[in-house]
């Protein structure tokens, strides 16, 4: 049985179906050679009925009982004969024997009045086809040799066995070749399938007629392959985030600390002067203590701020006019900084800037774009606020005219702790986290923030939101 299965397909089919031809051609031939056989003998049998209610009727061939030395060979008067006749008397005596086709060879006399088939008293293979009638005198008895009769169904046999040769022949020669084109696509989806498992997800089995089995099971195959290949790919790329988030959090981590140990250490160090009593300016003391607090308290502040925004912990919002909002961030830029030039612009052919939102987030969106724009360019730069709409979007733009942003920069510029200028002091230069919580905030609110920047022109920070 595990040979069996071992077989390819293709040769098991073709056996099988082999098998059930020969199975056929073998009924068909013993049914065929049967039914010959069964009509031969029926006509067999007519001829001896008629040979024995006609010509072999006792009275018409019997000689006279004063004749015992009758010539029973054939003679001008008697032509020969196929048949073998036996007239018995009622006490048993032969009255007359013809037997002209086999000399010395008789059949098997029974007492079976037939028509039946007996053989030969000299033990050879010769068959006999005989019948017995009841005369007013005794009994005739007929028969004839089924010689004629066995050749012609060992030939029919023989033509059969070849014939059936010949069909089984040409048979598993096409059905091989049949069966083969027929599995082609079989080993199609089999070369597919080692060219799958060796890595290439790409790969897809060659589609062929839906109403196929294997245009079917093709379908089938390369719609569980796309779920696979779809599969993989949102694992490669859950890794792949994984592996960035990671190391975000690691970076991330490593600046925050950084960040909160230069004012711990500034207020250690300023409260460690002051219990030596290596500084008598204890009001310089205190106010730089304080300012290092006040400095650790925003970054904190500025932390738990983009945590709540990872968190995604839902938000009331409400109509905000972002023309209002930009109006207020200017006024206050203008009293922190009066000496520079700052303006606001309402973009042509706006409609109301009105959005949905967190008015506390997008005043914090408008107050750290304008700060950024002020702590990083000169005083001489000017810097531009604009309100306005672009179809269903409301559009709030801080440009400056400083020095503009390299390419590099301007890509990684919303990442946290980020820095354009790595030279800069962390008191000059703040916290890095501005720019991050912008593009946290206007992702909360389903929006997109970019820069548009280059060195020598300025930059120009542009916030998108939909319409409210």
């Amino acid at each position: 049985m595990r040979r069996l299965r071992a077989l390819p397909l293709r040769i098991t089919l073709v056996a099988a179906l082999l098998l059930l031809t020969a199975a056929g051609l073998l009924v068909s031939g013993i049914a065929v050679t049967s039914a010959m056989e069964r009509s031969l003998l029926d006509r067999t049998d007519r001829q001896l009925l008629d040979a024995a209610h006609g010509w072999a009727k006792p009275g018409r061939m019997m000689p006279p009982l004063s004749a015992p030395s009758l010539d029973r060979a054939p003679s001008p008067d008697r032509p020969p004969s196929q048949f073998y006749v036996r007239v018995t008397q009622r006490d048993g005596t032969v009255r007359l024997e013809v037997n002209d086709e086999s000399i010395g060879t008789t059949p098997e006399i029974v007492s079976d009045p037939g028509p039946v088939t007996v053989g030969s008293t000299d033990g050879s293979n010769t068959r006999w086809r005989e019948i017995s009638v009841a005369t007013p005198i005794g009994r005739t008895t007929l028969a004839v040799k089924l010689t004629d009769i066995d050749a012609t169904v060992e030939r029919l046999i023989v033509l059969q066995v070849g014939v059936g040769a010949g069909v089984l022949v040409v048979l598993g020669f096409v059905g091989y070749l049949v069966v083969r084109r027929s599995l082609r696509p079989l080993r199609e989806v089999e070369e597919t399938a080692a060219r799958i498992a060796a890595g290439d997800l790409h790969r897809r089995v060659p589609e062929w007629d839906q109403r196929t089995e294997v245009g079917r099971l093709s379908t089938a195959l390369n719609g569980m392959l796309a779920q696979i290949q779809s599969a993989f790919a949102s694992t490669a790329a859950s890794e792949e985030s994984a592996r960035r988030s990671e190391e975000k959090m690691r970076r991330f981590v490593a600046d925050a600390s950084h960040e909160l140990r230069t004012p711990l250490a500034a207020i250690r160090g300023f409260a460690e002067l002051y219990r030596q009593g290596a500084s008598t300016d204890s009001e310089m003391v205190m106010n730089r203590i304080e300012n290092q607090a006040k400095r650790m308290g925003l970054l904190v502040e500025d932390l738990l701020m983009l945590a709540r925004m990872d968190a995604q912990r839902p938000t009331e919002f409400h109509p905000v006019d972002l023309l209002a909002l930009a109006s207020d961030a200017v006024h206050d830029a203008r009293a922190i900084a009066p000496q520079r030039g700052i303006t606001l612009e309402i973009l042509p052919d706006s409609g109301p800037a009105e959005v949905l939102g967190d008015d506390a987030r997008l005043r914090q969106v408008a107050g750290n774009l304008v700060n950024n724009a002020l702590e990083h360019t000169p005083d001489d730069a000017s810097v531009t606020v604009r309100v306005g709409t672009d179809g269903a979007d409301v559009i709030l733009e801080v440009a400056d005219t400083g020095p503009g942003l390299a390419e590099d920069d301007a890509a990684r510029v919303f990442e946290r702790f980020y820095r354009t200028d790595e030279s800069r002091t962390r008191t000059s230069g703040g916290s890095g986290l501005g720019l991050s919580i912008v593009a946290a905030i206007v992702k909360a609110h389903h929006g997109t923030v970019t820069v548009d920047s280059a060195p020598g022109r300025g930059a120009t920070f542009r916030v998108r939101l939909p319409q409210g």
